[in-house]
């Protein structure tokens, strides 16, 4: 069986990054797999390249103007009105199985999809946000619009037509989808009644990711051998999404830890985040795949004040490294936390919370607990497996719908 995995980027963005991941995995249980990106990064010879990013300026060009020429929205809306066209290359045509990822940003259009999905190929489709199934952005968020008839982000009647347009394709087709948390499953449920939706969790390379020696952890990085660690990462630390402000709104109510306590904050405009006074920081910039294991290790607690996520590989990451968790009770991240027994679930949007989820955590030995759940829960083989598995079993809709 050869499979072809299909991401806009080959390491920029947790999505990507899972796909690299399941291309490893089902490389290393038997299936010929290959990932086609459009920002390859690597020298991988089973990652291939395909197109430009002029598609990916020419959608935002698009966008800008039904956005009001807001930069803050410019990036939450993908309307897939151009792309690359994947079909015509010798990887696809090769390939028994086409397993799409996050494929945003100019990679395929609407277009290209309906071209994939009629293909005759078996067809899987992973997903790393809300986008296959709504209108126009990646998180439905609070936002109440059943079929994307007044989007708050985008002006006209383009997300409608986006949103119906999906459906019909999927109507005709029926590709197979698949949640990489029960929570997404469940969402995809909901809005796709008439799919196939499964739940696989992404897999994280133990070989990286496990426990190592804290002291050792901590020398490498400079940082302080007599705090309790507070690690807080994210792409872009400023992205309100990503709850930045509830956590430092947490900090302030420590009391009697501010001189026990030091955060570490990783991600890029780490040094605009303002700190409580009393509280010690440092900050990285970015940090590679090969650091983030030491700042795991290094870690008391990995703090994830997260408003809209879906399974951050981060928490997975962390906890295969035997570092506890604390996260808002929302997406998938009670799945991977379970409350008291390995980590700190915390009432959504609740920074005092929050800050008892790291009294809580700080004051109890959970690390082998947090390990424990990860080696259960994102095992490489045991993830490629259930994938070879929705694979073999996976057929094309005119075997299924005739």
């Amino acid at each position: 069986m050869k499979v072809l995995l299909i991401s806009t980027s080959e390491r920029s963005g947790g999505g990507a990054i899972a796909a690299c991941r399941l291309l490893n995995a089902l490389n290393a249980n038997g299936v010929k797999a290959k990932l086609m990106v459009r920002d390859k990064q690597t020298n991988a010879v089973a990652v291939c390249r395909v197109g430009n990013k002029i598609p990916k300026f020419l959608e935002r060009l698009t966008i800008l103007p039904r956005c009001g020429f807001r930069r803050s929205r410019l990036w939450q809306a993908d309307i897939a009105n151009v792309g690359i066209d994947i079909t015509r290359t010798k990887e696809f045509k090769e390939a028994d199985v086409v397993h799409l990822h996050w494929i945003n940003q100019g990679m395929l259009s609407l277009d290209g999809i309906a071209r994939i999905l009629k293909s005759g190929k078996r067809i899987v489709w992973t997903l790393h946000d809300e986008w296959p199934y709504l209108g126009i952005c990646h998180y439905r968020g609070d936002c109440k619009e059943a079929e994307c008839r007044r989007c708050p982000i985008l002006c006209g009647s383009l997300p409608y037509y986006i949103y119906t347009r999906k459906r019909s394709m999927y109507q005709r087709w029926h590709p197979t989808f698949v949640g990489c948390s029960q929570w997404i499953a469940d969402q995809a449920h909901l809005a796709l009644p008439s799919e196939h939706v499964e739940h696989i969790n992404n897999c994280i390379p133990s070989a990286l990711f496990h426990p190592t020696d804290m002291h050792q952890a901590r020398l490498s990085l400079s940082l302080p051998q007599d705090k309790r660690l507070l690690l807080f990462c994210s792409q872009k630390v400023t992205d309100e999404r990503k709850g930045i402000k509830y956590l430092t709104d947490a900090l302030r109510t420590l009391e009697g830890l501010n001189k026990a306590i030091h955060l570490v904050i990783v991600g890029k405009d780490s040094e605009q985040i303002p700190l409580p006074e009393g509280i010690g920081a440092t900050r990285f910039g970015s940090a590679g795949e090969q650091t983030m294991p030491l700042l795991y290790n290094a870690a008391d607690v990995f703090l994830t004040p997260s408003l809209q996520d879906n399974l951050p590989n981060t928490i997975a990451e962390a906890m295969s490294c035997g570092t506890p968790c604390v996260g808002f009770d929302v997406g998938g991240i009670p799945e991977m936390i379970d409350h008291l027994e390995n980590g700190y679930v915390a009432r959504y949007r609740d920074a005092a919370d929050l800050a008892a989820g790291i009294r809580f955590v700080l004051g109890h030995d959970l690390r082998a607990a947090a390990r424990a759940k990860a080696a259960a829960s994102f095992s490489e083989t045991r993830v490629a497996q259930e994938y070879i598995r929705l694979y073999e079993a996976t057929y094309h809709h005119s075997d299924r719908h005739v």
